[in-house]
């Protein structure tokens, strides 16, 4: 239920070619082999996705009281259940079902992998490439060698001037330094796509890791820097030189951080939108050689470019000027070695993991090598694996009830709109126009992506990433100056995930997210309308949050609003911020409800649009209780446990700084407080916990 945000969703590699179809009698026979040679109870590989109920009552804990705490009497009993595996930072239904269509995607790959003479060339590419990721022993003889050929660009620089075509190196290996680069939707004509570049270079999650004072964030500086000497130790650097770069590069990252907008600034779409030609951003940055950096990565001559965040790029400049020669190549040295760490040899990886994993959000152990490996592979070859995974597990009939249910969700938003006392009719016009013209896309694209110039080598892990980082950085370029491909996913087919678009104007549901226990076809409308029909509702309503309502029926940043309704929308909205900004995450943390604003009204929306929609698709029916539930109980529950979840303490204090999401108790206590509906069902009385006095709504 999480949604990508504006004004594009993180791009991520998903190719596809003709796969041909793995026999159910090889996959069987591949499955059967790999479980003859465990021993009961270790990893294996699932033959069949498991199944579990979109409205499981033994989740339930019925100690609790519903109208006090919402979320401990629908989930209760699942967190009693369902400890965090060492390897998660925290675990939920939706990284439950993760884990089961991995597991999945583990045996369609272990089939794949058999070199047999009449594999398709789709099912080579996926086979080899996780093949060969499964090659610990030939990655870790490897050991720090495969950095080389980048290390040695860098320490060939002749001046910072210079580093401009390797930067552009990096960022087609999907390297993060000194700055984000590539190709976008144009804010004000969603019909082109432009060149786009943005704050990046960091390597901390948030750039307030590096400016707040407490002890705390001094801790994690004094662990990051930790982490760097770490990894440039492993990859060759003696211990004293280490830690010489380890101050160059936190100094370094700290000016960037201290010139890059907030989280919660980023929000803004017009904060992030500063159009301009290659002349102007020569003057805003003239010492970084941006006609070399442009022709390095391939991107068309008197192309306009999007330049996120001026300041930022000023503040680079600035640094270009004072910083020598040697800081830039202890920077971009460190920048490689960071990047590449997952892919190279265990102490490497380990390392990696060590920080991001361990220290930043409490993980206790590394996942299996095979987790990461289908991972990886949905991740470079994400539309090839996924048309497997569609062929095998998403029926017809689910893409049908799932786009009725859309159509339905969308209706009850129509019907609020007109019905809205506080929009007038000029603005309700442009609100309809934009419902009207959203596209809904169920299950995985109309067409499949080709990939057919990506080379894949069964014997070269870390080659493969490379190729296909340079593949995808090549793809995106290539849509500068060209017409918006409308038909494009931004999620591969078996994420278990959801988004809107602003710019595309559509609300997207893999496949991976429209199975049990989030959407059962077998079971009542009642849960299917509460879960998914809550999370449609949810991305629908993201078109019209406090970003979204930004963006018109094209997807172009422009206010359609009337004065008096943009202020009745801020009014509403603050009910919001004011609402979650009270919820405490952990300790003293709150939630900071300006961050999570957008999330928390498409919560909300989401709920009330799925019961508006339940009621009209079962208006006349004789709906009975089931397992001692009314049907609107039902409804709510099963809007409930899509969120059933146990967090570390580590996570839960890096999501208050980095998600834009409020934690899932309160995506559920806050959404059900509000809406009268549920304290009907449940005959909540006036001043319980699960009844606020004052009611917060939006649409």
């Amino acid at each position: 239920m999480s949604a990508p945000r504006t004004p594009r969703p993180t791009p991520r590699l998903r190719h596809a070619l003709a796969v041909g179809a793995l026999t159910a009698g090889a996959l069987a026979a591949a499955l059967g082999a790999a479980g003859g040679a465990q021993a009961a109870g270790r990893d294996e590989p699932l033959a069949a996705l498991p199944y579990s109920p979109s409205l499981d009552v033994g989740s339930l804990d019925r100690t609790a009281d519903p109208c006090v705490d919402f979320y401990r009497f629908s989930c209760g009993g699942w967190q009693l259940k369902n400890p965090i595996p060492p390897d998660q930072a925290e675990w939920d239904v939706y990284r439950k079902l993760h884990e089961g269509n991995l597991r999945y995607l583990w045996g369609l790959l272990t089939v794949a992998a058999e070199q047999r003479p009449d594999r398709s060339a789709a099912e080579q590419r996926i086979g080899d490439y996780f093949a060969a990721c499964m090659d610990r022993p030939a990655i870790d003889a490897a050991g720090a060698a495969p950095l080389q050929p980048l290390l040695e660009r860098i320490a060939a620089l002749g001046s910072a001037r210079e580093a401009a075509a390797v930067v552009a190196l990096l960022h087609a290996h999907d390297i993060d330094a000194m700055f984000r680069f590539g190709s976008e939707q144009d804010f004000a004509d969603s019909s082109r796509v432009i060149a786009g570049t943005d704050a990046g270079g960091l390597g901390l999650p948030d750039r307030d890791q590096y400016l707040l004072a407490d002890a705390a964030s001094q801790a994690l500086r004094d662990a990051y820097r930790a982490h760097v000497v770490r990894l440039l130790v492993l990859a060759g650097d003696a211990p004293q030189a280490a830690q010489a770069s380890s101050r160059t590069v936190l100094d370094m990252e700290t000016v960037l951080a201290r010139a890059s907008l907030t989280r919660e600034q980023r929000r803004d779409p017009r904060r992030m939108y500063h159009r301009m030609t290659l002349a102007q951003l020569k003057r805003l940055a003239p010492r970084f050689d941006w006609t070399a950096y442009l022709g390095a990565a391939g991107v068309p001559r008197g192309t306009a470019i999007n330049v996120a965040q001026p300041r930022f790029f000023a503040a680079l400049d600035g640094m270009l000027k004072r910083r020598p020669l040697a800081d830039w190549q202890t920077y971009l040295r460190w920048h490689v070695v960071n990047g590449r760490a997952p892919y190279l040899a265990t102490p490497l990886a380990q390392a990696s993991f060590d920080f991001y994993s361990t220290r930043l959000r409490g993980v206790e152990a590394m996942p299996a090598r095979w987790k990461q490996c289908v991972r990886w592979v949905d991740r470079d070859l994400g539309e090839a694996l996924g048309r497997v995974f569609v062929d095998r597990t998403f029926a017809p009939e689910t893409r049908q009830r799932a786009s009725a249910m859309a159509a339905a969700i969308a209706a009850a938003m129509n019907t609020r709109i007109r019905g809205l006392p506080w929009m007038s009719e000029r603005t309700k016009r442009a609100a309809l126009a934009k419902l009207d013209t959203l596209v809904q896309k169920i299950g995985y694209p109309d067409r499949w992506r080709d990939y057919g110039g990506l080379e894949v080598r069964r014997d070269d892990f870390l080659g493969n990433v490379e190729r296909s980082r340079r593949f995808e950085s090549r793809r995106q370029i290539a849509k500068i100056g060209r017409p918006v491909d409308r038909a494009e996913w931004q999620m591969t087919p078996p994420t278990v995930n959801a988004y809107y678009d602003a710019q595309l104007n559509s609300i997207n549901f893999p496949a991976g997210i429209l199975q049990p226990p989030l959407f059962d076809p077998r079971l009542d409308d009642a849960p299917n309308y509460g879960n998914t029909g809550s999370t449609v509702g949810h991305e629908l309503t993201h078109g019209f949050d406090d970003e979204g309502r930004q963006f018109d029926a094209h997807g172009n940043l422009r206010d359609w609003w009337t004065k008096r309704d943009a202020v009745e929308f801020s009014k509403r909205t603050a009910c919001i911020v004011e609402q979650y900004s009270g919820y405490t995450v952990i300790d003293d943390i709150r939630i900071n409800g300006r961050l999570t604003l957008g999330e928390d009204v498409a919560d909300l929306g989401g709920a009330a649009l799925a019961f508006m929609a339940w009621q009209s698709s079962t208006a006349g029916q004789a709906l009975a209780p089931v397992d001692g539930f009314m049907p609107e109980q039902r409804f709510f529950i099963g809007m409930a446990q899509w969120a059933c979840s146990n967090e570390r303490p580590e996570a839960l204090r890096l999501s208050a700084l980095t998600d834009v999401h409020s934690p899932n108790r309160f995506r559920v206590n806050g959404v059900v407080s509000n809406m009268p509906e549920f304290a009907r069902a449940f005959a909540c009385r006036p001043g319980q916990p699960m009844v606020r006095a004052k009611r917060c709504r939006v649409w």
